[in-house]
């Protein structure tokens, strides 16, 4: 969990030019709060402890505005920027140094068992107001628009934007 952290706050350093050091980043910006809070949710969600980790995931959504539940498994240096109304599927995967803005949903399109949620690969940006929905995979260094619908994969370095979303440039 530390490591986490401290790839979490050097990520933020790096990415938001408002971030003006560690400490101010680790007590004000609720990304890193509902990561914390996310990962002893996980942990216990893990351990079939769910009636206890989706109360930790609550109350984390009650405190940050985001909300993550406990079967999600996120990599290091997550950096949800603003937060507010960010939802994140029981399934969903995300993969180390990946953004999120405002308002995106990482979500499911049915009620089948299984995986039912996206995987965001490394270094992914996931713009406000996206809606990613469905097992579907965002490829590494991959970017989707703000309000874009994600229905299909987006392949490795390419930009996905509109609804539904279609790819634009792929380099």
């Amino acid at each position: 969990m530390i490591q986490n952290l401290k790839a979490q706050i050097e990520h933020i350093k790096t990415t938001d030019p408002a971030a003006t050091n560690s400490v101010s980043i680790f007590l004000l910006y609720p990304s890193i709060h509902a990561c914390c809070w996310h990962y002893l949710a996980h942990f216990l969600f893990k351990n079939k402890l769910i009636f206890l980790a989706r109360a930790v995931s609550q109350f984390s959504r009650f405190l940050t505005g985001i909300e993550i539940h406990p079967g999600a498994v996120i990599g290091k240096g997550l950096f949800i920027d603003h937060g507010m109304g960010v939802v994140i599927g029981e399934t969903a995967i995300i993969g180390d140094y990946v953004k999120l803005y405002h308002n995106v949903t990482l979500g499911g399109v049915g009620v089948e068992k299984g995986k039912r949620h996206p995987t965001i690969k490394d270094n992914a940006i996931i713009g406000a107001g996206a809606k990613v929905l469905g097992d579907i995979t965002i490829g590494k260094h991959a970017k989707v628009g703000a309000n874009a619908v994600v229905l299909v994969d987006v392949p490795d370095y390419a930009t996905a934007v509109g609804i539904p979303a279609k790819i634009i440039l792929k380099s």
